[in-house]
């Protein structure tokens, strides 16, 4: 054999047999979980609940590391750009792994050449709401108002760009409507002034919502999810009237491009067994999220899809972020 060929096949059979051993002592130290996002809420919940039932399966640390910044960006490129070792991973979410794409100028990622898809984790519902005043308890009445005064009502988003802009504004294609977009600084002014009726629309997440729900300050008009909530099972979905219509907000783990198949299979199983235990799925349910758990394959699938379809809602928008 050609003496480059024989160091070629030597080399990759010492390559191979390093990944081998590496998976067959993984985890041999302690795994990072980066959010990016700040402390609180449902992913960094959801995120700390798959590590602590990590680390008790296989005695090593499994920590959180919140790194926020630009809309989940921040904290993404520092897992890109980590070593592919199986030891620093991401929870990464609609945003991060499906928006952000189409609507920044400049991405210092690509959310599928440099990342692995291990398993999604879980989906947290979204609802529109609006201000009693809006004379609609449905989504017919709330789409015929909208179709007799174009562009009166206002919505309101935490911010351009965000699910709760970019979920409007696919309700706004499927139903053929002109509601002016109000966007905030966060969900904390925008909720604010839609409460006060300043602005009377929102899609919401479902577990920040419903509380103004129950105390009637806001009506829960339709959800976003493909299926209804228990929290609000009476409530329709918006693809009940719009087969197909689905905007709701979903976290699941990445590896960095070229973790060894081993590894993230490992992972992928693992994640899958803990979202099977019944009191995480009690504890995800309080927070107003459903478990998922799903295969690489099929979280591959799903990030695929919705980079498509965000891809067109983002386009047809207008929205950008520099």
């Amino acid at each position: 054999m050609n003496p480059i060929k024989l160091l070629t096949v030597a080399l990759c059979a010492c390559l191979s047999f390093a990944a081998a051993a590496q998976a067959d002592n993984y985890p041999s130290r302690s795994i990072r979980i980066v959010v990016p996002f700040p402390p609180g809420g449902a992913t960094d919940a959801a995120a700390r609940l798959v590590a602590t039932r990590m680390s008790e399966k296989w005695g090593q640390p499994v920590v959180i590391d919140n790194r926020a910044g630009a809309g989940g960006n921040v904290g993404s490129d520092i897992v890109a750009k980590s070593a592919p070792d199986g030891y620093t991973l991401v929870m990464g979410v609609t945003g991060s792994h499906a928006i952000n794409i189409s609507l920044y100028s400049k991405m210092p990622y690509d959310p599928v050449a440099d990342f692995v898809a291990i398993s999604q984790v879980a989906v947290v519902p979204n609802v529109v709401v609006v201000h009693p005043s809006v004379p609609a308890r449905t989504l017919a009445e709330l789409v015929a108002l909208a179709k007799r005064e174009p562009g009166k009502l206002n919505y309101a988003s935490l911010g351009n760009g965000t699910a709760a802009h970019l979920g409007m504004e696919l309700l706004k294609s499927a139903a053929g409507i002109d509601i002016t977009h109000v966007p905030y600084k966060g969900s904390a002014p925008a909720v604010t002034d839609l409460l006060a009726g300043q602005v009377q629309v929102m899609v919401d997440g479902l577990p920040s919502a419903l509380q103004h729900v129950k105390a009637g300050k806001l009506r829960a008009i339709a959800l976003t999810s493909l299926h209804r909530a228990p929290a609000l099972p009476d409530l329709p979905t918006i693809a009940e009237t719009y087969p197909g219509f689905y905007a709701d907000a979903w976290s699941g783990l990445f590896a960095p491009k070229g973790t060894p198949a081993a590894i993230v299979n490992q992972l992928s199983t693992e994640v899958q067994r803990i979202l099977r235990l019944p009191d995480v799925r009690e504890k995800l349910a309080a927070l107003g999220a459903e478990p998922v758990g799903s295969t690489q394959t099929e979280f591959a699938a799903h990030v695929k899809r919705e980079i498509d379809k965000w891809a067109q809602v983002v386009k047809t928008s207008g929205a950008k972020v520099d």
